[in-house]
């Protein structure tokens, strides 16, 4: 069968179909066509078409391509928001990454003047990233939720169960996000009404339950694990619950490890595989002949343009070439610090980690150390993402200047280390030696070894929580992750963990506890009346 990136480009001839009812939400669409789900939905092809259109509101932005800074618009789905600069993924990687040790971006007049606010820990509820972001999952809700509907007299057609269950998904990705950022959002299904409508707001332990029980519901219905590339499967399901399971002390006051470790052995158990190569995980080609990436977020330089993430990190990179915008902290890079094996302990970044440790550093003429958050050249970049093949050739589609490297959203590396973490908070159905065991598998990757590149393995006595957060960062950094995981451990609010530039201090300072969310949009709030401000944002 095809890849699902394939498909992108078809599925905006389905688009009108899906924009009928964005008003639900209180989006403003953009219709360019006039048709219906009648004429659109004809055969099983049509159907997967308009699938695709719903896992490219991830990381596209409109209908027929991307908006270039201070350029025309051209149809974006969700209208108010800069489309350029605000698709999905973007805005996420944002939220959960300059917010922390892992970036610092260069222009303080983005966003309306309001992205320094995201490093500096200091957002309002009248900040772009954060506003765009609520719109962005709601058109994600408001999409599926009419392919859902399109496709109820569907439910019998074996093929067409499995879409419908993987819009079920991707709506429930969308609202895991937002509820992760947010807690609080507006919300509707499929049994909402269509049109002119204020939906309600649901809390964050409400929101936990239905993307729990949704997820449960929806697994049996999903395609086996890796049985095609980019699209959901139960493998991809079990991620996610393992994600809702691992954050549910911080989402509802409850420990559930033990669910977790459910989650994960089935994750582990799918046949996925460690990439031999860590940096090829972040290539032109990675979604070729790999088996580690769960589930991605797929780029498409020729067909399938956007400005998301992929394509930030990889040109707007400080250093090699890139215009300067993403650089690091030191905080970040010193993790790498004296990680060695137990044999053979390192000194220096320079000798151990050199697989993962793709900084640009001073041969890149870049500083260590920030003194200004606005100067490119202070900070390390991170050449992690890049547009290039694994064997070093160029993708034809690189003319274009837009990206083929997929985002990779869940892979096995960091299932390995959530098995780890569970297994020391206490979780049943998993035991240390195995997680170890899972530790030192992705230190010791096998092309890595065979290159002298490969951290090396830790012993049983340097398994500890403390280690795990770190190994988390040194493995995950750039991915999306930095600020759930600084949370679950405690370390994002207050002044138990300090980075340069926390609070907007260079040496950091204790930030409120607020900061632990974002607060809902105001214009949000302003348009719907069931939206009411969190407390500690009024």
């Amino acid at each position: 069968m095809k890849n699902i990136k394939h498909y992108l480009i078809l599925s905006f001839v389905v688009i009108s179909m899906m924009t009928s009812c964005i008003d639900d939400l209180n989006v403003q669409p953009n219709d360019p066509f006039i048709t219906t789900s009648a004429n659109v939905y004809t055969t099983t092809e049509s159907y997967k078409a308009g699938l695709a259109k719903l896992y490219a509101t991830f990381i596209l932005t409109g209908q027929i391509g991307p908006a270039a800074p201070g350029g025309d618009i051209t149809s974006p789905d969700v209208g108010g928001v800069d489309e350029g600069f605000s698709s999905f993924i973007r805005s996420l990687w944002y939220m959960q990454t300059l917010t922390t040790d892992e970036a610092v971006w260069s222009y303080p007049n983005d966003a309306n003047g309001t992205i320094s606010n995201l490093h500096f820990n200091s957002w309002l509820p009248t900040d772009g990233i954060p506003t765009a972001l609520y719109a962005r999952v709601a058109n994600v809700a408001v999409l599926c939720n009419e392919y859902i509907r399109a496709t109820e007299g569907k439910k019998e057609d074996v093929e067409i169960k499995r879409f419908r269950a993987e819009a079920r998904f991707l709506r429930a990705l969308s609202y895991y996000w937002g509820m992760d950022l947010f807690k609080n959002l507006p919300f509707v299904t499929e049994a909402d009404n269509v049109g002119a409508y204020f939906p309600p707001m649901k809390k964050r332990a409400e929101l936990y339950t239905y993307i729990e029980t949704e997820l449960l519901a929806i697994k049996p219905e999903l395609g086996a694990p890796r049985f095609e590339y980019g699209r959901a499967d139960k493998g991809v399901c079990a991620m996610l619950l393992a994600k809702l399971y691992m954050n549910a002390d911080v989402y509802i006051g409850q420990k559930k490890y033990t669910e977790a470790i459910t989650q994960l052995n089935e994750v582990i158990g799918g046949g996925y595989t460690l990439s031999p190569k860590y940096a090829n995980l972040f290539l032109a080609d990675n979604n070729r002949n790999n088996t580690e990436i769960i589930f991605a977020q797929s780029s498409d330089g020729a067909r399938s343009q956007s400005y998301s993430m992929t394509w930030i990190m990889i040109y707007g990179n400080s250093g090699a070439g890139g215009w300067g915008g993403l650089r690091t902290t030191s905080a970040l890079f010193r993790k790498f610090d004296g990680v060695g094996s137990t044999n053979a302990p390192a000194t220096s970044p320079s000798e151990v980690n050199k697989a993962r440790d793709l900084f640009l550093k001073e041969d890149k003429d870049q500083s260590l150390e920030i003194d200004a958050i606005n100067q490119s050249k202070q900070g390390y970049g991170v050449w992690k993402f890049r547009n290039v093949n694994s064997d070093g050739t160029t993708p034809a589609s690189a003319s274009t200047g837009f990206n083929d490297t997929d985002y990779p959203m869940f892979r096995l590396a960091d299932a390995y280390l959530m098995y780890a973490e569970a297994v020391l908070r206490g979780g049943a159905g998993g035991n240390r030696a195995t997680a170890l065991g899972y530790i030192n598998a992705i230190r010791t990757r096998s092309g890595d070894l065979a290159a002298s590149k490969a951290p090396g393995v830790i012993s049983d006595t340097q398994l500890s929580l403390d280690f795990v957060l770190d190994e988390r960062a040194r493995e995950l950094y750039w991915e999306g992750y930095r600020r759930q995981d600084l949370i679950r451990f405690g370390k994002f609010t207050g002044d138990a963990y300090l980075w340069p530039w926390k609070g907007g201090i260079k040496n950091g300072t204790s930030i409120e506890a607020k900061r632990a969310f974002f607060p809902i949009p105001g214009a949000d709030i302003a348009s719907n009346p069931n939206l009411v401000q969190h407390d500690e944002y009024k």
